[in-house]
């Protein structure tokens, strides 16, 4: 691979993970406008990446594996990011975008500590010392010595997006190379779809305003399905240390957004803790190759 594709699949990766740093911008405009439930968010989006990297994965006639192992990791990886996504999106609506996204990027730190029982490899003192620093980093963002209840809440559903999201990273790193990039995408959708809609309350539709869903759509198409297809794309040209590496892109545009957008203030301790958080996380990532 030459130096000039090099260039633009990092940079691709660099976008997509910047673009997702956005969600909560689009999120919070379609709760303004009416009641929104993170279950639907998670749908619409969900219904949004399916359709379109189905379309591309029927263009590129991939050829799809026979045996049914693969297509088990399938079902698994759906359900997993299923609750991924739901779980991020209801961060995002119970606590403050710092709090919900730097919960969230923990998942190299999760993929660290389970890296030994599940894939084989050794633990390192660069990777433990990380996953500490991640920790402590935690325990002074969230400073649960004063922190609100709704804080901690919000805390738990990232954290769980977390372990769901390096659930998703052993999973993929166990089967990669069964599935093209945009079927893969398509056939998980196919699962986690009707997981999502579960959990959507009785009468959520109804109440969703024409508005909110256009928020949605819009979101959904620009952010998950071409942002997805673009971090794939740039992710295969990409050795994985330096893909995990610029993905830390879309925390700090997030805690960005959450400051400059929503108003949102840090103090000291809970500032010192982010930045624990995300260079333990940064540490954990570049050992692992998470991505």
């Amino acid at each position: 691979m030459n130096d000039r594709t090099a260039f633009w699949a990092r940079l691709a990766i660099a976008v997509s993970a910047a673009s997702w740093g956005t969600w909560v911008i689009f999120l919070r405009a379609a709760e303004k406008a009416g009641p929104t439930h993170a279950a639907i968010e998670s749908v619409v989006m969900m219904s949004v990446i399916t359709v379109v990297s189905g379309a591309v994965a029927l263009r590129e006639r991939a050829q799809l594996p026979r045996a049914i192992v693969p297509w088990l990791f399938v079902v698994f990886l759906g359900a997993f990011d299923a609750v991924n996504v739901i779980a991020l999106f209801r961060a995002y609506q119970t606590t403050s975008v710092a709090i919900a996204v730097l919960t969230h990027y923990l998942a190299p730190v999760f993929v660290t500590l389970g890296a030994p029982f599940i894939l084989g490899e050794r633990w390192t003192r660069r990777g433990v010392f990380g996953c500490m620093l991640s920790f402590g980093g935690l325990v002074l963002l969230l400073e649960p010595w004063r922190a609100p209840l709704s804080s901690l809440v919000g805390a738990g559903y990232g954290t769980a997006s977390g372990v769901c999201y390096a659930t998703n990273i052993f999973i993929n790193k166990k089967f990669a190379g069964q599935f093209s990039a945009a079927s893969l995408m398509a056939w998980h959708g196919v699962v986690a779809t009707p997981i999502l809609a579960l959990f959507v309350p009785r009468g959520a539709w109804q109440a969703l305003h024409t508005v909110s869903l256009l928020y949605l759509l819009l979101s959904s198409l620009l952010l998950g399905a071409l942002g997805g297809l673009l971090f794939v794309w740039g992710l295969r040209r990409t050795p994985s240390n330096a893909a995990a590496t610029i993905t830390f892109v879309e925390p700090v545009v997030a805690v960005l957004v959450g400051v400059l957008v929503y108003g949102e203030k840090l103090s000291v301790i809970a500032s010192a803790g982010g930045v624990l958080v995300i260079a333990g996380a940064y540490r954990a990532a570049v050992r692992s190759g998470a991505n």
